[in-house]
């Protein structure tokens, strides 16, 4: 409906985009939220908040309005070359995956020059919902950001408001004086700038970095002989909790993971890390960003979780192959099991091409053992070896 009227609604909407804009002034409408709660897996227990995510619903208008913002100064941050080089999240030609790439090159770098690395995942708790408006606008004023742009920013900031949504109640509002709305199209963006800093403070120890919107990946590498690498991560860790602190910003030790990548040929070591009086021990696979890492970097515990997940869902999908159509079928393949296949794919060379072969099959409904090159030629699937080499060159 919006698309067939949007010619008579454009002018209006343009008219209240610019008015805001040039006016360094949000409406106070665009700044009530409603929140709900989304449980962050289906397995977790769901009389426990803490397994709840709180998503901010905001008007159709102010994400416009955010939209418009986002693009306007994440141009101005381009070409000023503002943007920190190791945050991945929410910047053009990034994404999770080029992160994971960045820090898994990296860490074979290092293992080619007989180094032994440490990969820690910090963990924030509520980290969006923390952030410290004074000290956000004067990182914005630090970069440029001045006029009646800095004063949009203040007014975007100042005098919002929620409401909670549960099971069919609503809360009364209450006022919101820190943080970004999780769910806005602006929030993101402003945390990695609020966080800008922290880099400074990794690479003093001697530390590489890369951040994913508020998921940090800490990086050192070190002789394997070298006894005193333990002390250096603690302290590096101990100045980080010192920033977080002193940005209001909390590190969560039960949630931060330590994996201990050893140099080739060099024996797997054993380090236990202090942070915030809590000990950190080193696992063997921690998940990063919807993959499951290793510390051989073998993948393999991702590949067969990608695998179990795949053929769980042709299992599931096989069981209405009946009611539906080819066409229908396909869609929902590639939705659902392609897409898998495809998802930081770059640094998965072992995934098994059966998959890909068992899901051609179901498309056509045809027996286990049929060939499946003219199949996957007449779907335009590209096998997985050649849909990694084709990932592989665009990124390059």
């Amino acid at each position: 409906m919006l698309q067939t009227i949007s010619p008579d609604l454009l002018p209006f909407i343009t008219t209240v985009i610019n008015g805001s804009l040039t006016s360094g002034h949000v409406p106070n409408i665009f700044k009530k939220a409603r929140v709900i709660l989304i449980l962050k897996k289906p397995a977790l227990d769901p009389s426990d908040i803490s397994t709840y995510r709180s998503v901010s619903l905001l008007s159709f208008l102010s994400k416009i309005l955010e939209r418009v913002v986002c693009n306007q100064l994440s141009d101005y941050l381009m070409q000023n070359n503002l943007h920190d080089p190791n945050q991945s999240g929410f910047k053009a030609a990034h994404s999770t995956e080029t992160a994971l790439l960045a820090v898994t090159e990296k860490l074979h770098a290092a293992r080619s020059a007989k180094l032994s690395s440490v990969l820690i995942f910090l963990d924030l708790s509520a980290a969006f919902d923390t952030v410290n408006h004074k000290t956000l606008l004067s990182t914005l004023r630090s970069l440029g950001i001045c006029g009646t742009a800095w004063e949009w920013f203040a007014s975007y900031l100042d005098g919002r408001s929620y409401q909670v949504t549960w099971k069919g109640l609503t809360s009364a509002p209450r006022r919101l004086s820190t943080g970004v709305p999780q769910g806005s199209v602006l929030g993101p963006l402003l945390f990695s700038l609020y966080t800008h800093s922290l880099g400074k403070v990794t690479s003093s120890h001697g530390f590489s970095y890369h951040c994913y919107a508020d998921d940090t990946q800490l990086i050192f590498s070190f002789p394997p002989s070298d006894t005193t690498a333990s002390a250096q991560i603690s302290a590096c860790l101990a100045d980080i909790s010192s920033w977080m602190t002193a940005h209001q910003l909390k590190l969560n030790p039960s949630k931060t993971e330590l994996l201990i990548i050893p140099g080739d040929p060099s024996p797997a070591q054993d380090l236990t890390i202090s942070l915030s009086n809590s000990m950190i021990s080193p696992s063997a696979t921690a998940r990063n960003l919807g993959v499951t890492m290793d510390n051989q970097l073998s993948f393999s515990s991702n590949v067969t979780n990608v695998t179990r997940s795949c053929r769980f869902l042709l299992y599931n999908i096989r069981r209405i192959r009946p009611i539906l159509s080819t066409q229908a079928i396909q869609v929902l393949v590639q939705s659902l099991v392609i897409s898998r296949l495809d998802y930081c794919n770059s640094f998965l060379a072992g995934l098994l091409q059966k998959i890909q072969n068992a899901a051609a099959r179901l498309v056509f409904n045809l027996p286990k053992f049929s060939h499946t090159t003219p199949l996957l030629r007449s779907l335009h699937w590209l096998p997985v070896a050649a849909r990694i080499r084709f990932k592989t060159l665009m990124l390059a």
